[in-house]
């Protein structure tokens, strides 16, 4: 594991494999790199002559906690793209799923030339995923600061990785005005609903019309709220030249992992790995 600034963040990350080719992997929520089946994908797809970096996004794993930005995807992905270049990664190739599969599209509108292809499953939307994601990731901390300041806040939940894991992540935190963070999270909650006439928040639909890099899109499920069919279904409408694709689990992947989670405690992302045929085979047509 190594450890990098980037735009006034401390990162964490990983490099797994030595190909020719780079691909990033970036899992949902503020799940970390290492999350069950994050590494695992990152070495199946290293066995097959690429290098793939796995990282710790700004608020996970062992990344600092910064809530500068206008959305945290946007955060996100400007980490990322100050991650490849310090690194001196040329056009990279991109793995997303949940919310890292919004953070990849946004990566390749944002920052085209850094971008070489993606592929994108459990495309997160839909007005009740999308409420739900955002008063997770959002509103239950305007709601933990406005009770009980940011001591309350730093007992979420959400933060119990981040402040383990990083020790400095807890004066970041505390360190911060109530109000301010209340009004950021605000605004954070709003960057989750999409503009209107659009299914995926964060960029229109004529904005998915500029993509021209090589796309992949698995289909989501009918009974997803949280990754509906319709988004996925969306996304490829608008983007030139996209290919859905069945995925590779079988029907209604996510709420199995939701029940696995529930009954045994296993991680929403052990399957990951099953998608490493699909995506190898999509990334060697790209030259």
């Amino acid at each position: 594991m190594a450890k990098i600034q980037v735009n006034g963040i401390g990162l964490a990350y990983d490099i797994v494999g030595q190909g020719d080719r780079t691909v990033v992997i970036t899992p949902g929520g503020r799940y970390s790199k290492d999350t069950a089946g994050v590494r695992p994908l990152a070495e199946a797809l290293a066995g097959s002559g690429y290098r793939a970096l796995i990282w710790d996004r700004p608020n996970s794993g062992e990344a600092d906690i910064c809530f500068e930005g206008g959305s945290d995807a946007q955060t996100s992905v400007d980490a990322l793209a100050g991650l490849l270049k310090a690194l001196d990664f040329g056009p990279t190739l991109l793995v997303g799923g949940s919310s890292g599969s919004r953070q990849s599209v946004l990566m390749a509108l944002r920052y085209p030339r850094q971008v070489k292809g993606v592929f994108v499953f459990w495309m997160s939307g839909g007005p009740i995923g999308l409420s739900v994601a955002s008063l997770h990731y959002c509103g239950a901390s305007a709601i933990a600061a406005a009770q009980g300041g940011m001591e309350k806040v730093a007992a979420l939940p959400i933060f119990d990785e981040p402040l383990s894991r990083n020790p400095g992540n807890r004066d970041r935190l505390l360190k911060l005005d109530p109000l301010d963070s209340i009004a950021k999270m605000q605004a954070w909650t709003a960057a989750f609903f999409p503009s209107p006439g659009s299914l995926v928040p964060g960029y229109s639909n004529q904005d998915l019309a500029e993509l021209t890099m090589p796309t992949m899109i698995v289909r989501g499920d009918e009974l997803d709220l949280y990754h509906p069919r319709a988004t996925s279904e969306e996304l490829h409408r608008f983007i030139p030249g996209s290919q859905l694709v069945e995925p590779a689990w079988g029907e209604n992947e996510w709420e199995r992992r939701i029940a696995a989670r529930e009954e045994r405690g296993e991680a929403l992302f052990t399957s990951m790995p099953v998608l490493a045929p699909q995506i190898r085979a999509f990334f060697d047509t790209i030259d």
